[in-house]
Formats: structure tokens, C-alpha cells, sequence
């Protein structure tokens, strides 16, 4: 009904008509762009990127080991190298690389080397994983900018590391925040993890 008044208001006005099954057009996947960022648990990294305008997709999986085809069990073990992360698909028209990394580190410790929060691992390290060598200079120059902003008493251990093969995690964790909400914010809330990020990044955090 909303939507033959409108088609109605429209023919009055300007004698047309919005088209049967119309929708936004989304970008073609050449017009896309990826990017990878480890930070502690991925469900936790998940959350703040889906809520970015201009990111179309968030991918929760793991990365950066030598493991092929590795299994949530196999990672959280610790014996393959991979760490949790996530991979965007993000259209660079509306959201440039630039804010994503600044998003990035509001969201971890930079300088706890194979740990976040309460998970400790090296499967749980921070990274920034490039995918050509535009990511590569913004990420340095933003990691060392940081650096020398004085923010940290520590030095900054967050790898920035050329990506390999990304590998998507089980579909129960896909989306988990969404699936399991109270699951999800006891978790957060008994890892400390927003009480951590406060501390480090303040009013900044959510900028």
C-alpha cells in the first residue's frame, strides 16, 4: 500500500514511477576493496565494523598461520600460527582505508604482544594484514604517528604483515554478537574489555 502511494505521489508530480523491486545499486566487486585486522577475540572485532557506513561485509576467520582449512579448535589451540580476525569488503567511495585503521586501533591494546584483554595467545595478537602496498604505507604511517603521539607508555607491538589466505570460521560464529547477544556482552563485560579501551583511548574511542 506505502508503496503505491508513493509510486502515485511520484506519477503526479514528475509522471513517473519508481520501478517494480527497485533497490539501492551496490558497487561490482571490482569497485570493492578488502581489508584484514586482527584484535583478540573476533567476535568483539566484528561488532564495531558492522555498524561502519560504506562496509558491506564483515567476515570473522582466521589468518596469518600455515594451517590450510583450520578449525576453530585447531586455532584456539594455539598451534597454527593463525590469529582471529576479520576481513572487510568495504567500498573505498564512501569509506576510505584511512578510517578503518583509525577504527582499528580504538578497538585493542596496541601494545600487549600475543594477547587481548583476558585471552592470551598468539592466536589472539593484533595485527593490521595489508593487501597491496597503499594499505601497507597507510598503516605504518598511521602505527607510527601513534607511536609518537605519546598516548602509550609502551612501545607498539601491533604486526603490520603482508596478507596471506584468509580463511572464513564456522557459521555459528559469524554474526555471533547478533545471534547471541547476552552471550555476547557477558563475554565482553568478564574480559574487561571495554573498561580496558576507556582507559587507553577515552573520549577518542567512539571517534
Amino acid at each position: 500500500m506505502l508503496k503505491q502511494l508513493i509510486n502515485g505521489i511520484l506519477l503526479c508530480i514528475w509522471g513517473f514511477a519508481v520501478p517494480a523491486g527497485a533497490q539501492e545499486t551496490k558497487p561490482s566487486a571490482a569497485a570493492t576493496e578488502r581489508a584484514i585486522f586482527a584484535g583478540g577475540c573476533f567476535w568483539c572485532m566484528e561488532a564495531p565494523f558492522d555498524k561502519i557506513p560504506g562496509v558491506l561485509e564483515v567476515t570473522v576467520g582466521y589468518t596469518g598461520g600455515t594451517k590450510e582449512n583450520p578449525t576453530y579448535k585447531e586455532v584456539s589451540a594455539g598451534r597454527t600460527g593463525h590469529a582471529e580476525a576479520v576481513e572487510l569488503v568495504f567500498d573505498p567511495k564512501r569509506v576510505s582505508y584511512e578510517k578503518l585503521v583509525h577504527i582499528f586501533w580504538r578497538q585493542i591494546d596496541p601494545t600487549t604482544p600475543n594477547a587481548q584483554f583476558c585471552d592470551h595467545g598468539s592466536q589472539y595478537r593484533s595485527g593490521i594484514f595489508y593487501v597491496n602496498e597503499d594499505q601497507r604505507k597507510v598503516a605504518e604511517a598511521s602505527k607510527e604517528e601513534l607511536q609518537k603521539s605519546g598516548r602509550f607508555k609502551g612501545r607498539i607491538v601491533t604486526e603490520i604483515t603482508k596478507a596471506g589466505r584468509f580463511y572464513a570460521a564456522e557459521d555459528y560464529h559469524q554474526q555471533y554478537y547478533k545471534k547471541n547477544p547476552l552471550r555476547y556482552k557477558y563475554y565482553r563485560y568478564r574480559c574487561g574489555r571495554d573498561k580496558v579501551l576507556d582507559s587507553l583511548w577515552g573520549s577518542s574511542r567512539e571517534k
